[in-house]
């Protein structure tokens, strides 16, 4: 039998013999591959027949339903670059975002589009809007719009898409914008294959799994459960939640075998009661966007006691970079494991050489997963993307590697372990310490359930660690107890100056992880009364 390959992103939607197959559900309703593809061909034969360019963007600024897939999956088909933009966004990101990578056509639903027509208005390449759950009709300031029954529908005329390879710009993620307005990190297509391969591959992801894909569709970890679903053959089911146990009833009713969250739902998900028979069918859970605090993690295992539990770290540049096997949990709970498939994970110092065993460096990524760039930045693009170092005088093309920004020491064995982000390390009292170093400390005492230490501008200190936590009972907490516990764990340097409690929980950004920069803003000007006249 001839090996099928797939070396573009629309390839993973191709039939190939899988026709009658599920690839996607959505509210209760079936999509097959054979199906998909179709549709995925018509929507197509339309973005071409409006004139784009071989690599014109192409936004989807949607919840997850059938046709942000199509719109996505379409659009690579056509030989265009899509963009998904996380549909939790304002009408501010979203013109950003266009006007940033002069998107020619949006693809959104009627309530998104007049929320923000004004900013739209104002996106001068903007040529195009199609519209879900309408008709077509009406022309606005520079664009005008299209029904998606018009945009998607069936006809037997062929089409000629622009020619693509695997080397070729496939979609545009931005960033959350912690650190200012969000970027554009590129990705090819070879990216985004090569990272359905190796992440299906360490997942044992097969074509009787069913996927529920509960992230942002515009998060790669988001994103990736449609790849790595689409590449096995197997069943997206696409899930938009308000509350933890509509997620929780998602995986019992559609007997779900994989789930990948962040730690913020993991810790929604064990305040929830879970049904027995979930842990029949749920074969794997798996963290991505943060490490997930061991309170957390042994309450899920508690739950689900046959589940494998995969540990991952990854980045939206490099797609994704390490997994913990299951098998080392139990020996290593606080690791992030070792480089994925047909990735190499280096721990470098500042100046380009490796670190020795437990000595802290820089995470740096080298491989076929390593992203384009960022789009239209060089100057941000030449600080994460870089020439690897150390390599052979014979080599005269440099290497381009991602180096992440990230503090990370690797043990004996060459397991990885995540110190903390260099941008949000705390500067106090002359030492650099790590947040993830202070919040293990306060999470092991039992008394939070959520937490976030912070560094906040002090003249005496440089920056005085602030702690912002939610109680473990939704009650209250002991203040003084928890002082207690961080006087008794903690040099005295890494205690609090300040601790914030509150009930509830923390702040998300829109990909679901603490919103760090928003609490930091909250306490800019804590200790300005301590200022020097």
């Amino acid at each position: 039998m001839t090996a099928i390959v797939r070396t573009l992103v629309s390839d993973l939607v191709r039939p190939d013999g899988r026709e009658s197959r599920i690839a996607l559900r959505y509210d209760g309703a079936d999509v097959t591959y054979g199906a998909l593809q179709a549709t995925c061909e018509a929507y197509a034969r339309t973005l071409l027949g409006l004139g784009l360019g071989r690599g014109e963007r192409v936004a989807v600024y949607l919840d997850k339903r059938i046709e942000t897939v199509v719109g996505m999956f379409g659009a690579s088909l056509a030989g265009l670059v899509f963009v998904p933009v996380n549909p939790l966004l304002k009408g501010e990101q979203v013109g950003h975002i266009l006007r940033d990578c002069n998107v020619r056509v949006l693809l959104t639903s009627p309530d998104r589009y007049e929320l923000t027509r004004p900013v739209l208005e104002a996106c001068e390449d903007l040529r195009h809007v199609i519209l879900v759950d309408a008709e077509s009709g009406g022309v606005a300031k520079g664009h005008d719009v299209i029904g998606w029954s018009d945009a998607a529908a069936p006809s037997a005329q062929a089409f000629c898409a622009h020619r693509s390879i695997d080397v070729d710009l496939a979609a545009i993620f931005y960033t959350s914008g912690s650190t200012g307005k969000p970027k554009g990190v590129m990705l090819s297509h070879r990216n985004i294959v090569t990272g359905a391969t190796s992440v299906s591959s360490y997942l044992e992801n097969h074509d009787e799994d069913r996927l529920l894909a509960a992230l942002p569709l515009s998060f790669d970890a988001g994103f990736s459960q449609l790849t790595t679903s689409f590449h096995v053959g197997a069943c997206a089911v696409l899930h938009n939640y308000f509350l933890a146990r509509d997620t929780v009833k998602a995986l019992a009713r559609e007997r779900i075998t994989g789930l990948t969250a962040v730690p913020p739902l993991w810790f929604q998900l064990i305040q929830q009661v879970w049904p027995e028979a979930i842990a029949d069918h749920l074969r794997y859970i798996a963290n991505t966007g943060g490490r997930m605090p061991r309170t957390t993690l042994e309450a899920l295992r508690g739950r689900l006691p046959r589940t494998r539990a995969f540990l991952m770290y990854g980045l939206t540049e490099a797609f994704r970079s390490t997994y913990l096997p299951p098998e080392e949990v139990d020996r290593r709970p606080d690791s992030i494991g070792k480089a994925i498939p047909n990735a190499e994970i280096l721990v470098l110092r500042d100046d380009g050489t490796r670190c020795e065993p437990r000595e802290h460096g820089e995470l740096v990524h080298r491989g076929a997963l390593v992203g384009m760039g960022y789009w239209n930045d060089v100057a941000k693009t030449a600080e994460r993307y870089k020439p690897l170092p150390g390599r052979e005088a014979g080599f005269v093309i440099p290497e381009m590697a991602v180096f992440s920004g990230d503090t990370v020491y690797a043990d004996e064995e060459g397991y990885l372990y995540f110190v903390g982000r260099r941008d949000e390390m705390i500067k106090t009292s002359g030492y650099r310490v790590s947040p993830t170093e202070i919040e293990e400390v306060i999470y092991r005492t039992g008394l939070v359930a959520e937490v976030a230490a912070l560094g906040v501008q002090h003249d005496q200190y440089g920056q005085a660690v602030v702690l912002v936590a939610v109680p473990a009972d939704g009650s209250g907490i002991d203040e003084v107890a928890l002082r207690t516990a961080c006087q008794q764990s903690l040099p005295a340097y890494m205690v609090p100056k300040h601790i914030d409690l509150r009930i509830g929980s923390l702040p998300r950004n829109p990909n679901g992880k603490i919103d760090r920069k928003l609490l930091a803003d909250e306490f800019r000007d804590l200790f300005a009364e301590t200022a020097a006249p």
